[in-house]
């Protein structure tokens, strides 16, 4: 399995709801996506980003496919234009 976990500071907090639902619309339309998780912060507390984005393939190649898939790069193209700090992590097991 291979995890790619990302958060997202968004530059103005009131579009939150709606890049969430950009992200979670990717379900069931990239074939290489296993499973996805979209977390809204419920706490705002001073160290908190907006949203975490939790997605799981079944391997480094489902990860790279997904990379370049238009629905993908369709939303990458939206959270261009909305976050201002993005953290990434991925790892397989």
């Amino acid at each position: 399995m291979f995890h790619h976990v990302v958060t997202f500071k968004l530059k103005d907090p009131s579009t939150v709801d709606a890049t969430a639902a950009k992200l979670r619309g990717m379900a069931g339309r990239v074939p290489t996506l296993r499973s996805i998780e979209v977390g809204v912060d419920a706490l705002k507390t001073p160290r908190a980003v907006h949203i975490a984005l939790i997605t799981r393939f079944d391997d480094r190649a489902g990860y790279d496919a997904y990379a370049v898939d238009p629905i993908h790069k369709e939303v990458l193209a939206h959270m261009a234009t909305v976050v201002e700090q993005a953290a990434v992590v991925d790892w397989e097991d």
